[in-house]
């Protein structure tokens, strides 16, 4: 078995990791591949520190993300649910569907936060009515809000 080279990431690369991540990697490979394309670099007591203090601060940041997103979550809710004017057919049949984007759009009109339209998932919508819709604000958060569709 060879002898494996500790390197430190400073992109991001396929199959190996993210950037600021230490790996070990065949010595070819750090000397012929990742050094000269400034992919990585080689590990160093002064360097490890960096890491480590980057990780922490990256973890803080983090933190703080969740902590806003538990915030909007609960002004969300606090809201109640979300009015959105559909035209009406016969037995309360809407045209066209309720959009990510129409729900983005009465949110931000009614408490001024606004949200990334990617991560509202609405059921099928069809008729006049409640439902529920998630949105994604974190990755560990989620947040359940109503959707009323009315008549326009």
């Amino acid at each position: 078995m060879s002898k494996r080279l500790q390197v430190i990431l400073s992109q991001d690369v396929i199959k190996l990791g993210k950037a600021w991540d230490v790996v070990d990697v065949a010595p070819g490979y750090a000397r012929n591949f990742l050094i000269p394309n400034k992919l990585a670099s080689r590990s160093t007591p002064g360097l490890l520190k960096q890491v480590e203090r980057r990780k922490e601060e990256e973890r803080k940041r983090q933190l703080e993300l969740k902590q806003q997103a538990e915030a909007i979550k609960a002004k969300l809710e606090k809201a109640g649910g979300f009015n959105i004017p559909k035209q009406v057919g016969e037995n309360e049949a809407i045209f066209g569907t309720v959009t990510d984007r129409e729900l983005a759009e009465a949110i931000q009109n009614a408490t001024g936060q606004e949200l990334d339209r990617r991560g509202i998932t609405l059921p099928d919508i069809s008729k006049l009515g409640t439902y529920k819709a998630k949105i994604k604000l974190h990755s560990e958060v989620m947040a359940e809000v109503d959707v009323n569709v009315i008549s326009a």
